[in-house]
């Protein structure tokens, strides 16, 4: 040990422009390695939810939970299990230990659920197995809001949804609080009967319509060519001018027996931000 000591101190110009040397090499290397700001972090646990409409609270406890738990309580390596009934729902939750293999264990807790499954009232709809991951969790949200009409606003959202997508390292950015554009087809009663068309005549006609057919190939000396005939609807005016009877020299069309509109669906959900309605975007990496 002596003798390393007095070798590093008759070279010691050597020895301190080598660690000089380490500490820039390790700064260099530090500097360059890559780094995540939303690292992906995988959590032992795994969620079951099975809807069932009408369902209540007890019942639920009773007719769903307690299979559930029953079947799989058993799995390898689980740390713990929890139950939750409510009206029109059941669920369980499960944390396992780390180091889990996620691949047996999700196809373990598929084979415990058939066999509950199995044990549940004619009603429940069909399970799900949710697992928690956090890359799926949104990095940034995005607000938009502003005195602009609901329709513009969305156009808006939709181009910036577009341009964000087109990102590499963004996965989605998924709009919320908005609700999409639809046609309304107001049927008047009165003018059906005037014009002598039943409802299951324009209803067949609707939806013999709106749909794209394919008539297979023309082949010909110069190749072979797909046929398609295109009967879906484009805009507002397709519907309108939709043919459903002819009467003499007359064509019957949608727009002279119902009111057409173009509106938008019932709200299924708010996004809001300083007690404003937004449209959102959730941006996933």
């Amino acid at each position: 040990m002596t003798g390393i000591v007095d070798w590093a101190a008759g070279r010691a110009r050597m020895v301190i422009a080598f660690i000089i040397l380490s500490l820039l090499a390790g700064a260099l290397s530090y500097a360059g390695l890559p780094k995540e700001g939303e690292p992906d972090i995988e959590i032992p646990a795994l969620f079951v939810s099975v809807p069932f409409p009408g369902i209540s609270a007890e019942d639920s406890e009773k007719l769903l939970v307690k299979p559930m738990e029953t079947e799989l309580s058993d799995l390898d390596g689980l740390k713990s299990i929890s139950g939750t009934a409510s009206e029109g729902y059941a669920g369980v939750a499960m944390e396992f230990e780390f180091g889990w293999d996620k691949t047996k264990i999700m196809a373990d807790v598929r084979d415990a659920m058939n066999s509950a499954e199995a044990q549940f009232p004619a009603g429940a709809e069909q399970y799900s197995i949710n697992e928690i991951n956090f890359s799926e969790f949104p990095i940034i949200i995005v607000n938009l809001t502003g005195a602009l009409p609901e329709r513009t606003l969305l156009r808006v959202a939709n181009d910036l949804q577009a341009r964000l997508e087109s990102l590499e390292p963004v996965l989605e950015a998924a709009l919320t609080g908005h609700r999409d554009e639809m046609v309304e087809v107001i049927i008047d009663p009165l003018r059906l009967e005037a014009y002598n068309v039943t409802a299951g005549e324009l209803i067949s006609v609707v939806t013999n319509n709106n749909q794209l057919i394919a008539a297979g190939e023309v082949e010909s000396a110069t190749g072979a060519f797909a046929v398609k005939i295109p009967s879906s609807f484009d805009d507002q005016r397709d519907i309108y001018n939709l043919p459903v009877k002819v009467e003499g020299d007359r064509v019957i069309t949608l727009g002279d027996l119902a009111e057409i509109r173009l509106t938008f669906e019932d709200r299924a959900g708010t996004a809001r931000f300083n007690g404003e309605n937004t449209v959102a975007l959730q941006v996933v990496k």
